[in-house]
């Protein structure tokens, strides 16, 4: 068996910045175990999986370690494969996943992904959240990651994380975020639970600071920086319970993987 699958860097007009996810368009679903070992093989943040059931995309996501339930930047990278290497004739395309339905839209170069709003809400601030990334917290909320608001873009870019003591929190990954200074906010985002130290560019963390950050600073259209060493750029607005997610992506690599099955 062989399978053709994309490498596209999300969030990045260039190669080699942004989120790298690798995409396969597959006629039929495999096992999830094969699946997971593929997503292993890979060993990037995401792979994502492809079928076409009627009108929409079924989309499924795999980290290295496991499946995910949500993911954007690999939607992101789904969309522009889709459009570019097997020219989908559309402006927008609509995919089905365990949260539900998700749409990209393209406008011109860019690819604006359509994900539920998931405000966070206020939880405990107990010790062991500063301990585990090391700084001192201003806010400490929690939607479906945890989220943590730091004083300064400086305080996001100096945190460096105890990934042991963060992989024992109750949650899949954490959020860190503060008001930026070329940006309306910056954010990094850790993941050591499910087998992602730290990602480049989360997406479905965004699902979070966007209407965060929307309150806060009173705008429902905001620029926003994910200040990996990777890095990325996404422009933001906030549309009811719904938020829009927009950034360019770059092909990078596509191959063949061959099963001896």
């Amino acid at each position: 068996m062989q399978l053709e699958f994309h490498q596209v860097d999300a969030f990045s007009d260039r190669p080699f910045s942004g989120n790298p996810a690798i995409v396969y368009r597959l006629d039929a679903w495999l096992a999830d175990e094969l699946m997971q070992k593929i997503a292993a093989e890979h060993n990037l943040a995401e792979t994502a999986f492809l079928v076409r059931e009627g009108s929409v995309w079924h989309i499924r996501w795999f980290t290295p370690a496991t499946e995910v339930p949500l993911c954007g930047h690999a939607t992101l990278a789904s969309a522009y494969v889709l459009f570019e290497i097997y020219k989908e004739a559309t402006e927008r395309l609509d995919f089905i996943c365990k949260s539900g339905p998700l749409s990209v839209t393209r406008e011109g170069a860019r690819l604006w992904l359509d994900f539920p709003a998931m405000e966070p809400a206020a939880i405990d601030m107990t010790p062991d959240i500063e301990r585990a990334l090391g700084v001192r917290a201003v806010e400490i909320l929690g939607a479906n990651k945890l989220f943590v608001v730091l004083e300064s873009e400086q305080a996001v870019l100096d945190c460096k994380p105890d990934m042991v003591a963060l992989a024992k929190l109750p949650w899949p990954g954490v959020i860190i975020t503060a008001q930026g200074n070329q940006h309306d906010f910056v954010s990094r985002f850790f993941a050591p639970a499910i087998g992602i130290n730290e990602d480049a560019v989360t997406g479905s963390a965004h699902c979070s600071l966007i209407p965060y950050w929307a309150k806060r600073l009173d705008k429902t259209s905001l620029s926003a920086y994910q200040r990996s060493q990777r890095g990325g750029e996404l422009f933001c607005r906030l549309e009811g319970d719904r938020v829009k997610i927009g950034g360019n992506a770059t092909l990078v690599a596509s191959g063949t993987l061959v099963l001896g099955l």
